[in-house]
């Protein structure tokens, strides 16, 4: 009887960890970011050392998916700790998608300047922190990859998310 009891709560576990497991949706886009805003403070330890603040604006040129939509604009926001020409940072992407719905991205990543102070390449993760409307409650993650791209950065995202039930 014992047996059949642990046998039991086994296939119930796997079961809800398999329906949870198949609830998540994967998704891909490729998204335009420019800086908008700007603010690079020194900070006097040692050269090359600065510390700041960056808010981009981005389109999506290969929307995501997302909730049955698809993503269409967003403003990314981030602190940045800069080394010479590599960097640390983390802020919130917040995308708008085009029937007006918003989902929040919390980032973090490492990226690398060029000797001219553009942006040569950065990667990341991310977390799907809910949203507005159909996006409401929504959860996930992701990885992101950007590269210099004209007068800004092209970024690859992927990752897979859930809406709320």
């Amino acid at each position: 009887m014992r047996k059949l009891f642990y046998l039991l709560a086994l296939t119930a576990t796997v079961s809800l960890w398999s329906a949870g497991a198949a609830a998540q949706t994967k998704f891909s886009g490729t998204c335009a970011c420019k800086a908008d805003k700007q603010q690079m403070l020194p900070v006097g330890d040692r050269d090359g050392h600065a510390l700041g603040v960056e808010q981009l604006k981005c389109e999506w040129t290969k929307p995501a998916d997302f909730g049955g939509d698809k993503t269409k604009d967003g403003v990314a926001t981030h602190t940045a700790n800069v080394y010479g020409q590599k960097n640390h940072f983390r802020g919130v992407h917040v995308v708008t998608t085009q029937a007006g719905d918003k989902v929040y991205l919390p980032y973090e990543g490492t990226g690398e300047t060029s000797k001219d102070g553009k942006e040569s390449h950065s990667k990341g993760t991310f977390a799907v922190a809910g949203g507005t409307g159909k996006l409401k409650g929504a959860t996930g993650k992701g990885t992101f990859s950007c590269a210099s791209a004209g007068d800004g950065i092209s970024c690859d995202v992927e990752g897979e998310y859930q809406t709320a039930k």
